[in-house]
C-alpha cells in the first residue's frame, strides 16, 4: 500500500537504522526495561540523544515529517514477552508529558505518570505532533503489530468509550515491519494492538517529537 503521511496520518520507514545503531537501542532496551513491559525513557540521555537529535536517523525522520525544528519530547521503550504479552483497545494518545502545573485554557484534566506531570491539551496540540514508533525486533502478523484507522488523526478528540466506533469508515492497517524499520504516526491517530500469538519478544522505542513551544508558560518535560 502506498501511504501518505499528510493524508493517511501513517507511513512506513524501512531500515532506518544501521545495524550497529540498531544493536545499540537494543541494549540500551535490555538495561531500561529489565524485561518490564515498558519503560520512561530520558531523550537526553547519552544512549538515545545521538539517535533522537536532527542529526540522528530517527530525529532526521521527525525533522523531514514536521520541520527542522523538531525535538523529541516523550520516549518510551516497550518491552513485550511471552511473559509481558498484553493488548491495547482502540485509542488516541490524549496527553503531554510537561515539567510544571501552569493552568492555561483547554488544557487538562491534568494526571500523573511514572512520576512525571501529564496534561491532556487542546487536540490542536496533538494534531501538529508525529509520533515514530522504532522497531527494534520484526513484527509479523503474529507478534501483536500495531494496527492504525487512516484518516482518523482528522477526526479531533474521540470519547473513549467511542474509539472503537469511530474506526467504521476508516480503512485499518496492520503494521508488519522489519528490525530498523520505523513507523510514523499523526500522534491523535487511532490506534490499537493484540496479544501477540504466538507471543514472543517485541521491543519497540516510541518517540514523540514537536516542532513548536507550548503556550502559557508551559513547557516540555523533555526540555
Amino acid at each position: 500500500m502506498n501511504l501518505d503521511f499528510q493524508r493517511d496520518g501513517a507511513a512506513h520507514f524501512p531500515a532506518v537504522l544501521s545495524p550497529e545503531a540498531l544493536e545499540r537501542l537494543r541494549a540500551l532496551a535490555d538495561e531500561r526495561t529489565a524485561r518490564k513491559p515498558g519503560a520512561r525513557l530520558d531523550a537526553g540521555d547519552q544512549g538515545l540523544a545521538a539517535q533522537l537529535s536532527s542529526e540522528g536517523p530517527i530525529g532526521a525522520l521527525a525533522a523531514s515529517l514536521t520541520s527542522a525544528g523538531a525535538r523529541p519530547v516523550r520516549a518510551t521503550m516497550f518491552d513485550k514477552t511471552p511473559d509481558a504479552n498484553w493488548s491495547v483497545a482502540w485509542h488516541q494518545d490524549r496527553v503531554l508529558p510537561v515539567a510544571e502545573r501552569i493552568e492555561v485554557q483547554g488544557f487538562g484534566p491534568w494526571s500523573v505518570k511514572d512520576g512525571l506531570l501529564h496534561v491532556a491539551p487542546p487536540f490542536e496540540i496533538l494534531a501538529r505532533m508525529v509520533t515514530l514508533r522504532v522497531h527494534l525486533d520484526p513484527v509479523d502478523l503474529g507478534n501483536a503489530p500495531l494496527k492504525a484507522a487512516l484518516g482518523s488523526h482528522r477526526l479531533g478528540r474521540v470519547p473513549a468509550d467511542r474509539a472503537a466506533e469511530a474506526t467504521a469508515g476508516h480503512e485499518v492497517i496492520v503494521c508488519e515491519a522489519k528490525a530498523g524499520d520505523v513507523w510514523a504516526y499523526s500522534t491523535p491517530i487511532l490506534h490499537a494492538s493484540d496479544r501477540a500469538d504466538p507471543p514472543r519478544r517485541r521491543r519497540v522505542l516510541q518517540v514523540d517529537y514537536a516542532d513548536f513551544d507550548l503556550p502559557g508558560g508551559l513547557a516540555w518535560a523533555a526540555t
